[in-house]
């Protein structure tokens, strides 16, 4: 079963070749398969292990296969483009005398950006595919019940038994990608890394508490971090700290890429509502959506997304930019205290909206300042443009 993304690729490849950057089995394939196939004239999957010996012995092979074509102008797809970098020489060659144009694909940037290679300067542009996202699964079971249980990347998401589709995917998929960055040495310590890094979703950042729970030092563990954010399996939630009434604290947060992901990673079954991992999935969930949504329409770089915690205790789970406020709560029925974090925000006079997103049935304005949405008619509004 197929759905259709809501990415923007193909559009983007109109106007000149793309990096594409997934975490694994986000459905890179798949979009290439059912959105693409027409317009391609020749496709390398470098999981290949004869044509990568081949391509990495050999670059030039590249070039005198698309140039047989004798189709310029065409699309030329490269999947995991990292596995064979020096290719790139070749695709930058490629684009300048036969105006090919190229979509390559990967699950991480890592080996690209520090291995000095050809990044193509300004003649390819970069985006991202995400795990499933509201508008294309929301006729699908679009329940947290579901969601908590699956979590969004489509293999597991469209599976009616997740466990087991979830648990090969960090034994297979995810120790592959982290084995494949040769960074990582001692892989009985790097899954109990994984283990801290889950428990710790959502929390502030604390290298040394973590490094020893973990027994290592806390250059190792910074740096494991640092691949998650680079095969783009977690992503650091930078603090907001332009309030001038009160001292915001300066340090990051970390959220995985998946609740289902976060889920098998803690070995539990989906959270109940009066269990605090409850919150933290509802919170990773919704902070992962806007992501996606700012990254589909091309707005993460100017509304980056941070959090907002005064040293007084004060809190505000996600800032879009510096316009829209937002506190997440599973609440059905918020009460005054719900209310805080955004008060005390407000106070700065620097966002245009205040928004609470919560389980209450209906969107209403509290005091003329504070619209509290239910998480769907939330997630609606998001992806119709009308949050930002």
């Amino acid at each position: 079963m197929y759905i259709k993304r809501v990415s923007d690729i193909s559009a983007r490849l109109e106007r000149k070749s793309q990096f594409l950057f997934g975490p694994r089995e986000t459905g890179k394939t798949s979009y290439i398969e059912n959105e693409l196939s027409d317009d391609i004239i020749l496709r390398w999957d470098l999981l290949d292990t004869r044509l990568r010996r081949r391509a990495s012995v050999d670059p030039g092979l590249l070039y005198e296969e698309v140039m047989a074509t004798g189709k310029r102008g065409g699309l030329v797809v490269i999947d995991e483009i990292q596995k064979v970098p020096e290719l790139l020489d070749e695709v930058h060659r490629l684009i300048e005398e036969g105006g090919f144009r190229f979509l390559l694909t990967g699950s991480s940037a890592r080996k690209l950006v520090r291995s000095g290679v050809n990044l193509l300067g300004g003649r390819a542009g970069r985006c991202y595919l995400f795990p499933f996202v509201y508008p294309e699964v929301r006729d699908v079971d679009f329940s947290l019940g579901h969601i908590f249980s699956s979590g969004l990347l489509p293999a597991a998401y469209l599976d009616p038994d997740p466990d087991q589709t979830l648990d090969d995917y960090i034994n297979t998929y995810l120790y592959d990608e982290i084995q494949s960055e040769g960074a990582v040495r001692n892989l009985p310590a790097f899954s109990r890394f994984l283990e801290v890094a889950a428990i710790s979703n959502g929390a502030i950042l604390n290298f040394t508490n973590i490094a020893n729970d973990v027994g290592l030092s806390k250059t190792s563990i910074r740096e494991w971090y640092q691949i998650l954010t680079d095969t783009l399996l977690g992503f650091e939630l930078q603090p907001f700290v332009r309030t001038r009434k009160r001292k915001a604290i300066e340090t990051a947060k970390y959220y995985l890429f998946d609740v289902g992901v976060l889920r098998s990673l803690l070995g539990i079954q989906p959270p109940a509502e009066t269990q605090t991992e409850y919150g933290t999935f509802f919170e990773t969930f919704i902070i992962n959506e806007v992501k996606a949504y700012l990254s589909y329409n091309g707005k993460d770089r100017k509304l980056p997304i941070s959090y907002w915690r005064s040293t007084s205790g004060f809190e505000v789970g996600l800032i879009i930019g510096s316009e829209v406020a937002i506190e997440l709560k599973t609440s059905k029925s918020l009460i005054p205290r719900d209310f805080r974090g955004l008060r005390a925000f407000s106070e700065e006079g620097i966002a245009a909206k205040s928004i609470i997103v919560c389980r209450e049935e209906r969107k209403r304005l509290v005091d003329g300042a504070f619209l509290v949405y239910p998480w769907q008619d939330f997630l609606k509004e998001l992806w119709n443009g009308e949050i930002v």
